[in-house]
């Protein structure tokens, strides 16, 4: 299996939608091709070189991951076993429960799936020198670094704002929630879960004079049929065709 392809399996979905940009964008800016058959060569044996991408807090389509992964070839990975029942989401309020900023809570602002990490808003931060250079000194800034879920961070109970543990219960109308192990109380999910990165919501999106109506989109406007061109044209036109084509073979 190509390893493009396996990158592109594992990226999660909250991430790719999340991104709003298409499936075949994604999977050809994060291949990273060394060496490939050349065009013109014999293609029966195909053979492709490449170097095996990693995850970090850059998405695979941005030019932070392009950067860290240039020239890489080799690289040490550590498997991490996949949540079966992902339960943070953007804009969760989180309790954090490791490191210097144990006890503090914040908004979940990015999830990477594939590594079982949150973002969460001004906390877990290192400082990081930004435009240093020869004449310049550069600017240090704060970075939010991952935290890992769920040892490193606890959901927050509404009920009295305390971090908790939670389960996923099914309510009587059949609607999978998330449910607080103390209070009992459902946590909804944050309406900014649906919102992409154009900061797009479903429910607040006023359609465009130019965008296509739900309406129109119900409406066939094109029936596909085995014909050319010409022939098409011939039929709109009402051109019957009386001439006797030549015999031809294929070989």
């Amino acid at each position: 299996m190509k390893l493009t392809s396996t990158l592109f399996a594992r990226m999660g979905n909250l991430s790719k939608r999340y991104s709003n940009l298409p499936d075949r964008y994604i999977k050809r800016v994060t291949e990273q091709v060394e060496w490939r058959t050349p065009r013109g060569k014999p293609q029966y044996l195909p053979r492709k070189v490449e170097h095996k991408p990693y995850f970090s807090i850059h998405r695979p389509w941005t030019h932070g991951f392009q950067a860290q992964n240039k020239f890489r070839k080799s690289q040490t990975f550590t498997h991490v076993e996949p949540i079966k029942n992902w339960s943070y989401f953007r804009g969760d309020r989180v309790e954090v429960i490791y490191g210097p900023d144990k006890g503090k809570q914040g908004i979940v602002r990015d999830i990477i799936r594939e590594r079982n990490w949150i973002i969460v808003e001004g906390l877990n931060t290192k400082l990081e020198c930004v435009g240093k250079s020869k004449t310049f000194p550069g600017v240090y800034t704060r970075v939010e670094q991952p935290l890992l879920v769920p040892s490193q961070v606890q959901l927050v109970d509404p009920a009295d704002l305390k971090g908790t543990e939670i389960e996923w219960r099914y309510t009587e109308d059949g609607t999978h929630v998330r449910v607080s192990s103390r209070s009992g109380r459902i946590i909804p999910i944050p309406r900014s879960h649906n919102e992409t990165i154009d900061y797009k919501s479903p429910e607040l999106y006023v359609e465009q004079p130019k965008d296509t109506s739900a309406g129109d989109v119900q409406e066939v406007t094109f029936e596909a049929n085995l014909k050319t061109f010409e022939m098409d044209i011939m039929d709109k036109m009402g051109i019957k065709e009386d001439r006797v084509p030549k015999k031809y073979y294929w070989y």
